[in-house]
């Protein structure tokens, strides 16, 4: 975990809050947290908990099993790792850490590398001056040997759940101590094709306490997992797929073409209000032609995708954490938790393939607080996925234009995209959220391995409340003024 403190740091901005944000307002000292706990929070300079964390923390600290919501950048990571650490301090708080022995007892399962390295490095910041709770990292990407020898001693453990259990498989770690689970981005575990690979790790922990899963949506096939991995949750909804994102100015810019979309986004990268910006791309091939094509045109600009070494992807993004480079160019799945308060602008190059990824892109921007810009490039033959994306979301997003760069086609004004009006009721066909819920096809980001079903240890019977029937989850196709915590 050397060198990790430094993948993520927490905006000490104040976030302002809606008027009926619940429990705004809570301050840090009011929870039943340890003290070494509370200092750690306190010299990082925060005071007061968001609306996911006053809600989650109590009723974590109160133990049973939770169903949370809440919108990307919302401060739900310090609301999971804060309560399950201080299990960790009041269980054994002279822990000393068993050499050899790789038997965590809290384990945070993230969809990609990305957000396994913030949300560490995190767990590492509350921890820091606690001896005997170390934190271990567990990712692809990054050598075994390494990665092992983190594991010796370490109570909490970070995941990603394909290089977790071929740990597990070669016997480098156990998780039948296990007593706390956390399933972070729930539906970006389901997205990338990692359902298996859930209820194998579930089997693995079965003896567990405590699960806390965490999604941006309470959808039918969330719903499916949750029913699967938690007994009795109690549900937490702090938004939902409708929610506004006030602090974000959300428009579109119709393209003719390629290059005319080239020609708006070069003019949108030259605002000088600008200061940092994420430029998403729908494949990693296209990822790597547009920073090409920036570069080659003066801008500052590197890409940012999954079939890059780890080593790369993690020096891109301390280069944009440390304002180095000023624009990313990156896919849905790499982009995944970066946690930068200075993007101002998210810009969709490309098109999500699922309307739910329009409100995570944008969630890159409008962090701790501050104002952002969304801007959405899409060429007239792209309107139904601009039209679901609406649906999904229950917005309309505002046309605008560039004087001098206006579309020489006229869009048609029957579904997304236009001045106002909502979108009309029948679903479009060839629509990217369309029967999302069936078969056992994976999305693009699916894991290519598949693992064999006599590989899993069968379910032993435990001490949880007994699970009630229900039907498989599928698995879809495709400061000195009051701060606070504003992570994911």
């Amino acid at each position: 975990m050397k060198g990790m403190c430094n993948s993520m740091t927490f905006s000490k901005e104040t976030k302002h809050e809606s008027p009926d944000s619940k429990n705004a307002g809570t301050q840090f000292q009011s929870f039943a947290l340890a003290t070494p706990l509370l200092k750690n929070i306190a010299a990082l300079g925060f005071t007061q908990a968001t609306p996911v964390q006053a809600q989650v923390i109590p009723a974590a600290l109160a133990g049973g099993d939770l169903l949370v919501s809440s919108q990307t950048g919302s401060g739900k990571t310090a609301a999971f790792l804060l309560p399950l650490i201080n299990q960790l301090i009041e269980d054994n708080p002279h822990h000393s850490p068993v050499p050899g022995r790789a038997q965590p007892k809290v384990l945070v399962l993230c969809p990609t590398r990305e957000l396994a390295q913030q949300v560490a490095a995190d767990a590492v910041n509350f921890v820091r001056g606690m001896k005997g709770i170390r934190i271990a990292t567990v990712m692809g990407g990054m050598p075994y040997g390494k990665q092992i020898q983190a594991l010796k001693g370490a109570l909490l453990v970070v995941a990603t759940p394909g290089r977790l259990l071929d740990l597990c498989d070669s016997k480098a770690i156990r998780l039948d101590g296990v007593k706390q689970l956390v399933i972070d981005e729930a539906d970006r575990m389901l997205d990338m094709g990692f359902a298996d690979d859930l209820e194998a790790i579930d089997q693995r922990c079965a003896g567990r306490q405590q699960t806390l899963m965490f999604s941006a949506t309470f959808a039918p096939n969330i719903m499916s997992l949750a029913n699967e991995l938690t007994a009795d949750a109690k549900r937490i909804e702090l938004a939902h797929a409708g929610k506004k994102h006030a602090n974000i100015e959300q428009k579109l810019h119709w393209a003719d073409s390629m290059s005319h979309k080239h020609k708006l986004l070069e003019h949108i990268l030259a605002d000088a209000t600008l200061d940092q910006a994420v430029v998403f791309a729908s494949t990693q091939v296209e990822s790597e032609k547009i920073a090409d094509t920036l570069r080659a045109n003066g801008y500052e600009a590197s890409a940012l995708h999954g079939a890059m070494p780890q080593a790369v992807r993690m020096r891109r993004l301390e280069s944009l954490r440390k304002g180095h480079t000023k624009i990313l160019v990156a896919t849905d799945v790499a982009a995944r938790g970066i946690d930068v308060p200075r993007i101002s602008h998210v810009i969709n190059f490309g098109l999500p393939m699922k309307p739910e990824d329009y409100t995570h892109r944008i969630g890159r921007t409008g962090r701790a607080g501050r104002n952002g810009v969304a801007i959405t490039l899409v060429e007239h033959r792209d309107r139904a996925k601009i039209r679901n994306i609406e649906r999904f979301t229950q917005q309309d997003i505002v046309a605008s234009v560039i004087a001098g760069l206006e579309p020489q086609a006229k869009p048609s004004f029957g579904g997304g995209g236009r001045p106002g009006g909502r979108s009309s009721g029948r679903r479009p066909g060839g629509g990217s959220n369309s029967n999302r819920s069936g078969g056992n096809r994976y999305g693009s980001g699916a894991r290519s391995e598949s693992r064999s079903s006599d590989s899993r240890p069968a379910r032993t019977a435990d001490s949880r409340p007994a699970r009630s029937k229900g039907p498989r989850f599928a698995k879809p196709k495709s400061g000195s003024q009051r701060r606070n915590f504003s992570g994911n």
